[in-house]
Parts: C-alpha cells; sequence; structure tokens
C-alpha cells in the first residue's frame, strides 16, 4: 500500500500537465505542437537517465535512492509553477523526467526482492493500479485545483503545479525512515514467513541464473529484451497519447466545465483499475502471460479505431474507457514476464532499459498528437494512429514466444 500511494503521486506529476493546459495553453500561447514536445520531452530526460539510475539503486539500495528521486521531483514539480514561456515549459519538464527516472523500474525489482514468480503479475498489477487510480483522484482534485485561479494572484494552472508537487517531497522523507530493503530486513514479516520467502526467493535466483540473459551485458544484446522494449513502446505510445491529451480531448467532446472534465475522466481510469486486476490474477491462475498480453493490447487497439466511427459524445467516451482498459491491463503480464527471467544485475538493467526505451513512446505518443492536432484541426487522425500502433505491439506479443515455460 506504501508503494501504491508513491506512484499514485509519481504518475499524477508526471501526467497533471494535462489538466494544466486547460488553462496554461490559452494564458501563455501555447500551439498544440509546443504542448505536446513539452509533454513529451519529460521522457527524453527520463530515458537518459534511467539505467544508470536503476544500477544505483540495485546497488545503494531502494530506500535511499527512492527518496532521492522523489524529493528532488517534488520540487521540481511545484516549480512547474514557474513556467513563462516554451523555453521554460520544455526546461522543466526536462528536469522533471531526469528526476523521476529509475522509480518506475526501481519499483518493478523492488517487487522481485518480495515476490515469488507465482505471485509476481498479480502484485505488479497491484501496483500499477497505481496509475490508473491516480487518474481517478487527480482528475477532480486536478479540476478544483483550476477552481482556484487568481486567488493571491496565481493562475489555477500554478495552483495545480505547487500543490500537486509537495506530496512527493513529503513521501520522499517516509521512504528515508520507513522502506524496508529487503523482506529479512522487515519489522512486520514473522522470522519464518521471511525464512520461507527467502528460501524460495533463492531457489528461483538460482533457475533464472540459467537463463542466457543473466549479466548486464547480455541483457542489453538479448533480442527478447528488445523484442519487450518494442512491445512497451507501442503500449507506452498509446497510454501517454491518451493520459496527456484526455483532458483536452474530453473538453473538446463535452464541451463541459474544467470540473466537470476532471470528473468524467474518472471512467476511464477506474475501467484502467478493474482491468488491471481481472487481468493480473488470471494470468498468475493460469500461469499464462502471452495471451493475456496480446489480448489486452488488442483490446485497446479496437477501443481507438472505434472512437472515430461517431460523433456521439457517450460513443466517444466509451471507447476511450475501452482503450483505457486494455492498455493497463497489459501491464501485470508484461512485467511479470520480464521478471521471470531476469534478476540482479539483470533485472536492474533489463527492466531499466525496456522501460527507458519503451518510454520513448511517452515523448512520441503526445508529441504525435498534438502535431496531428494541429495539422488536420481534430483527434481522429491521431487517435486512429496511436489504434494502429498498439495493434503492431498486439501482433509481436501474440508471435513471441517468450520462454520454455510461458505458452
Amino acid at each position: 500500500p506504501f508503494m501504491f500511494v508513491l506512484y499514485i503521486v509519481a504518475y499524477l506529476d508526471r501526467v497533471n500537465v494535462g489538466f494544466a493546459a486547460l488553462q496554461m495553453n490559452a494564458e501563455l500561447q501555447f500551439s498544440n505542437v509546443v504542448f505536446g514536445l513539452g509533454s513529451g520531452i519529460f521522457f527524453i530526460g527520463y530515458f537518459l537517465f534511467e539505467i544508470p539510475s536503476n544500477l544505483i539503486l540495485h546497488r545503494i539500495g531502494a530506500r535511499i535512492w527512492i527518496a532521492r528521486i522523489m524529493i528532488t521531483w517534488g520540487v521540481i514539480a511545484s516549480a512547474m509553477m514557474f513556467v513563462t514561456g516554451p523555453k521554460s515549459f520544455y526546461a522543466l519538464r526536462f528536469l522533471l523526467g531526469l528526476a523521476e527516472a529509475g522509480f518506475f523500474p526501481g519499483m518493478i525489482l523492488y517487487l522481485t526482492y518480495w515476490f515469488p514468480r507465482k505471485y509476481l503479475a498479480r502484485n505488479v498489477a497491484l501496483f500499477m493500479t497505481a496509475t490508473a487510480l491516480a487518474g481517478v483522484v487527480g482528475g477532480p482534485v486536478s479540476g478544483a485545483l483550476l477552481e482556484m485561479h487568481g486567488m493571491l494572484g496565481l493562475s489555477g494552472w500554478q495552483w495545480l503545479f505547487l500543490l500537486e508537487g509537495i506530496p512527493a517531497v513529503l513521501l520522499g522523507v517516509a521512504v528515508f525512515f520507513y522502506l524496508p530493503e529487503r523482506p529479512e530486513k522487515s519489522a512486520w514479516l514473522p522470522q519464518d514467513e521471511k525464512d520461507w520467502l527467502r528460501e524460495r526467493l533463492d531457489l528461483e535466483h538460482q533457475d533464472k541464473a540459467n537463463e542466457k540473459e543473466q549479466g548486464l551485458l547480455p541483457t542489453l544484446g538479448s533480442v527478447r529484451v528488445w523484442v519487450l522494449c518494442l512491445i512497451y513502446f507501442t503500449l507506452v505510445v498509446s497510454m501517454y497519447g491518451i493520459a496527456m491529451w484526455m483532458p483536452l480531448m474530453l473538453k473538446n467532446i463535452t464541451g463541459f466545465s474544467n470540473l466537470l472534465v476532471g470528473v468524467v475522466s474518472i471512467f476511464p481510469y477506474l475501467a484502467a483499475a478493474a482491468f488491471m486486476v481481472i487481468i493480473g490474477i488470471s494470468s498468475d491462475r493460469t500461469g499464462e502471460r502471452r495471451l493475456h498480453l496480446a489480448g489486452s493490447l488488442m483490446l485497446a487497439a479496437l477501443g481507438y479505431l472505434f472512437s472515430v466511427l461517431t460523433g456521439s459524445t457517450v460513443w466517444s467516451v466509451a471507447c476511450l474507457i475501452i482503450a483505457a482498459a486494455g492498455i493497463w491491463a497489459a501491464l501485470g503480464p508484461f512485467w511479470a514476464f520480464a521478471g521471470s527471467f531476469l534478476s540482479g544485475t539483470a533485472a536492474a538493467g533489463g527492466f531499466a532499459l525496456i522501460n527507458s526505451i519503451g518510454n520513448l513512446g511517452g515523448f512520441t505518443g503526445p508529441y504525435l498528437m498534438g502535431f496531428l492536432r494541429d495539422s488536420t484541426g481534430s483527434y481522429t487522425t491521431g487517435m486512429v494512429s496511436l489504434g494502429f500502433i498498439i495493434l503492431a505491439g498486439s501482433i509481436m506479443a501474440w508471435f513471441l514466444k517468450f520462454s520454455r515455460t510461458d505458452r
């Protein structure tokens, strides 16, 4: 639960720029291309420092490094209130990416220290429902903060950045004092359970040692790891293409106030959270990863592609719900598979490589949507493009034979 709260704050500070755009773009005269580039440039900084950050975490421990990550990103997230034009927007988003680099793959690596393979998909899914529930919490909260426009001479979007960055700093301090490095160092697990868990994890570590990807250099050259990078890239392109632009799309579709847009944005994220848990449990129960992953990505592709078939508001929102459910449902089986054959330094480097290459999609998706929006005057071409991109990810997952044990 503590990690869950940390990730809610991380994801909210990453995507709240989408809600800020409801006021900021007009006030600072940002075009769709400027906003899309600034939203996505976060992931360039994230990409550059991802692997070094995760290797440092593996070496010095999660408690110290996660605390450092959270405190620095919280300070920069609040400093976003000082944006005055495109250059400062790009610079602060880039620095935010540098600061947050390593947080997510570090958390996935940390989960492999605690959960045997049999239980990994459901627990990764439960942890990652934070990204969906961040939308449930963040939508109404961000909409309400925008209503503070003019208070103490600040715009609503400035209040949003200032107040949503502070929790990361406070929780970063809490991490330093609370987060146990490994099960054997926890104060709340009985000794017999610590012994059982340590024995189980040691046996799995020995099995993983027989995989050819073990070791940092073999991992970075593994075809299997690079195919996972490509699949994750398609997933993240579509995820952040929708996450960064959803408030603006909903505003365009519904014509609602900023507060009501925040409320409506709850529904895609609620569906995403529910499907994540359902698919994660099913994948663990059957031991099957490939079809759960490919099927979830296919569902997302259908949501994107069907969204352009009609101008109905209800239908458009329903398709956003379907797309979000499919995207987020894929995350549990995806990361559980990666954790099933990588451990130690290979896991630290492999998770970081997959996440860093994949998260270049976080740059591509928002920028592509902004470019196509300015070029065509609508979101239709962007939605279709995201649909075909994630369809390619589904096809790759479908034909990928993961390992001897995965069907």
